[in-house]
């Protein structure tokens, strides 16, 4: 079997070898590529009665100051224009999160804690490399054919070095279980799920995550019908479709619990999906 590696949606990999099934049509390409959730165990660790409330108002000072929302409701942050002293402040709010006991704390605030983490994370990224086309672009994860920052440990959590993947895949997609963590963590991309005008709290986590799922399914990058009448569909809901349920049923009844009465209307007819896009290029203003 071939060595030579892929990479699997967001940040994972898969061997090239797997392409023969995918040429004699025993599987699809999307199927092979999605990547799984897989526990980290420690993470689990919380207490379900603690108050405690972690400060992510540093975060929301930063997406207020540099993210807008442009004529096709893409919210786009301003990377080129962030200041020194606004890129030193981000740097001491990553290493205030770095720092705090997590699993001390609820399930909300400890939600709310690792999409920032991610968010946070994946801006700096972006200020440290800019400028670029596409997060892709950004060639920092271990593996000869990896492409893309997902698979590099990027800071330690508790003394534990942890990366983008490992917050996504690892952590709160088998904790938590919901796929509308999928409208929270942003990856810097057009084609993503916007990147929220305010730090996510455990206060404001449920709000938020219903806000996020309902603007995106109900955009064209979410969910359209193209000029023959077929549904199109964002990657994610291939890339992660075990998170939304068993095939493209269970993706469309998830659509269709946030559409819009137009939008709907026309998923109710849906005899299935008909493909899949995702534009990969930068959220950047001017990009």
């Amino acid at each position: 079997m071939a060595l030579a590696i892929l990479r699997r949606g967001r940040g994972q990999t898969i061997a090239v070898g797997t392409l023969v099934l995918l040429l004699t049509g025993f599987v699809s390409f999307e199927a092979i590529c999605a990547p799984k959730a897989e526990l980290w165990p420690k993470w689990q660790a919380h207490d379900a009665g603690a108050t405690e409330i972690i400060d992510h108002s540093a975060w929301s000072r930063f997406l207020q100051a540099y993210v807008s929302t442009d004529a096709i409701d893409v919210n786009r942050v301003a990377y080129g224009h962030v200041t020194v002293a606004d890129k030193e402040a981000l740097n001491g709010y990553l290493e205030y999160l770095s720092n705090l006991p997590i699993k001390l704390f609820n399930r909300a605030e400890q939600a709310a804690y690792w999409i920032n983490l991610y968010n946070a994370l994946t801006v700096k990224l972006m200020l440290d490399f800019h400028p670029v086309d596409s997060i892709r672009d950004i060639d920092i994860s271990p593996g000869l054919f990896s492409d893309g920052p997902w698979g590099r440990t990027l800071l330690e959590v508790n003394d534990e070095p942890v990366s983008l993947d490992d917050i996504e895949h690892r952590i709160l997609r088998p904790i938590w279980k919901d796929p509308r963590i999928h409208y929270a963590v942003n990856c810097a991309s057009v084609g993503c799920p916007n990147l929220a005008k305010q730090a996510y709290t455990g206060a404001t986590l449920e709000l938020l995550l219903e806000a996020g799922a309902r603007a995106y399914i109900n955009s064209p990058r979410g969910a359209h019908f193209d000029r023959k009448g077929g549904l199109v569909v964002s990657s994610i809901y291939s890339w992660f479709q075990e998170d939304f349920g068993a095939g493209e049923t269970a993706v469309i009844k998830h659509l269709r619990r946030y559409a819009e009465p137009t939008l709907d209307a026309k998923l109710a007819a849906a005899s299935g999906i008909t493909s899949y896009k995702y534009d990969w290029r930068v959220n950047g203003v001017g990009s």
